[in-house]
């Protein structure tokens, strides 16, 4: 993917320290890219683009309308003047400007707007071909539209033309520009406009120092001392003529016209290398709190899996309701108690009184149902509350969260899906049970428990395939599943008991990392809103060392372009 392509996809989503800084400058980078460097790139023939931009009430229009002797852009004292911008270029140059070479999303016009959505063309045949001079707007307008307009266009300039004045050259918004204009080289020259005369030399010299001391030293400074206007709103021919010959001298000679554009052209290049590597650190930390955001859902969730496996293989469920109506269902607590020694005992009692025994199989069926049930439920709930307050610590989480208040919980539909899920579990129990005892010749034994029966028994062993076959284990839930083995071992076989228990329990788990993977893509699903690429950061900088490489060789528009 190219660099235009890669700063246009990333995700800057989640809430971070840095963040805002970095999405302004992206925002910025893409700008640089659309606005300046692919269409220069493009046409490095085309004419030299110099924005004349500065401070409210500077002169800036005046001054457009003066070099090119007419009255081209409006001035005025109400604020903000300029809306649209006006481009001022000679008959024979209308064609690199009607194509949208630059500022692509303005519309053309041939007539001033008062609309920053416009760009006005304006031909005039005293700008030598070569050259294009356009008017944006004040960078320190009343009119948000209008200073974000005015930043724009001059990071689209060959050449700034600043303009400030005596009352306003020492403020800060103009110098913060003046500052960004030497961090990338850019070609600048500055105005000092509206200055009366017996104090232009003072706040020359005093600008110049200023000039130097902020890296534009080298830069061209220019003095329109205060005067009179004629009917247009002109100033005197003779007052601007220095500027007027010296953007003359640029359009009419090529290697000048090319250095300037070289030197610009390189300044943006080179800076926008910079960005790309802090663009690539906000990236690296949209990815990190991606991956602490999924690693708190996992998590959470893998917990509660394995909370469920050990659950369902433990005892746990045989106790409380389970137990008691397994002890019904095997006649009393007193034979489970003592069952190694009364198993006998216990198989004749149930051939004794069948339809009982197959009454009270429901019964058991019924409250494991519930149990386990309730069981997912309450690791569901433990997942959810888990992965709120991993979340809650994150502001990019907090975030999340706060945009659906369901996620702290188990969602509206988990508790029917789990029943739904215990449901068909204990089918499938029951069908197991129905298949193998299929060619199998019909026992007392199996008459007495019935279908139901032997699969009630069957749970009983799958959930307590742990407890029952530690050492030393006397609880009723050990108890319990160690008499269902052995009663189910004389109808089956113990390997088949064994086998059949394994393969309940895989089939539950299995239903089970089903639900709650259908559980947690809640969570994952408000996070992939956020579209992390958690290769971002490293193509940017890749992308980056390669245009790197190419400034100090040919710059090559496909390194650039989406």
């Amino acid at each position: 993917m190219t660099f235009r392509a890669e700063l246009d996809t990333l995700s800057l989503r989640f809430d971070a320290p840095h963040v805002d800084t970095t999405r302004k400058l992206r925002v910025a980078t893409v700008g640089q890219l659309d606005d300046y460097v692919l269409p220069r790139l493009v046409q490095m023939d085309a004419p030299l683009l110099a924005v004349v931009g500065g401070s409210t009430g500077a002169g800036k229009s005046t001054l457009v309308n003066s070099l090119v002797g007419a009255r081209v852009s409006a001035s005025g004292v109400l604020r903000p003047t300029t809306r649209s911008p006006v481009l001022v270029h000679n008959p024979a140059d209308a064609a690199w400007f009607e194509r949208e070479r630059i500022l692509p999303e303005l519309a053309r016009t041939d007539t001033p707007a008062t609309d920053v959505g416009w760009l006005c063309l304006m031909p005039s045949a005293t700008v030598p071909p070569g050259l294009a001079i356009l008017d944006a707007p004040d960078v320190d307008s009343v009119d948000a539209a209008n200073r974000v307009l005015a930043a724009q266009l001059l990071d689209a300039a060959d050449l700034w033309l600043f303009v400030t004045s005596a009352s306003r050259y020492a403020d800060e918004v103009p110098w913060n520009f003046l500052k960004a204009a030497a961090k990338r080289s850019a070609a600048v020259a500055v105005v000092l406009d509206r200055t009366p005369p017996e104090s232009l030399e003072e706040v020359r010299v005093h600008l110049a120092r200023m000039l130097t001391a902020r890296g534009l030293r080298d830069s061209p400074l220019f003095s329109v001392p205060e005067g009179p206007v004629d009917d247009q709103g002109l100033l005197e021919p003779a007052a601007v003529r220095p500027i007027a010959d010296w953007l003359h001298d640029l359009a009419i000679d090529p290697s000048i016209r090319g250095a300037i554009i070289a030197q610009t052209l390189d300044g943006a290049v080179r800076q926008m290398v910079f960005n790309a590597h802090d663009i690539a650190d906000g990236a690296a930390e949209q990815i990190a709190i991606s991956t602490r955001l999924h690693a708190a859902v996992e998590t959470a969730f893998s917990d509660a899996r394995s909370s469920i496996e050990a659950a369902t293989q433990d005892g746990t469920l045989l106790r409380g309701e389970v137990l008691a109506r397994w002890q019904e269902f095997v006649g009393a607590g007193d034979f489970v108690r003592s069952l190694e020694q009364r198993v006998g005992r216990i198989r004749d009692r149930f051939v004794d009184n069948v339809r009982g025994k197959r009454d009270r199989s429901d019964d058991i069926l019924i409250a494991i149902g519930h149990g386990l049930h309730l069981m997912l439920l309450q690791n569901a709930e433990a997942a959810s509350e888990s992965v709120e307050r991993s979340w809650v610590d994150i502001p990019a989480g907090e975030a999340l969260l706060a945009t659906d208040a369901t996620l702290g919980r188990a969602g509206m539909t988990f508790r029917a899906h789990s029943e739904l899920v215990v449901r068909e579990w204990r089918d499938s129990v029951v069908e197991m049970v129905r298949i193998e005892s299929a060619n199998k010749r019909m026992t007392a034994r199996f008459l007495a428990f019935g279908v139901d029966g032997v699969a009630s028994g069957l749970m009983v062993v799958a959930f307590s395939r742990t407890a029952h076959r530690t050492p030393g284990t006397t609880d009723g839930a050990g108890a319990a599943g160690r008499l269902a083995e052995q009663l189910l071992g004389t109808i089956f076989g113990v390997e088949v008991v064994e086998e059949l228990a394994r393969r309940a329990h895989q089939d539950l788990m299995s239903r089970v990392v089903d639900l709650l993977a259908s559980e947690k893509r809640r969570y994952l699903g408000a996070l992939e809103t956020a579209d992390i690429d958690h290769g971002a950061a490293d193509n940017i900088r890749d992308v980056a060392r390669t245009i790197e490489d190419a400034r100090h060789t040919d710059l090559v528009p496909d390194d650039w372009d989406q």
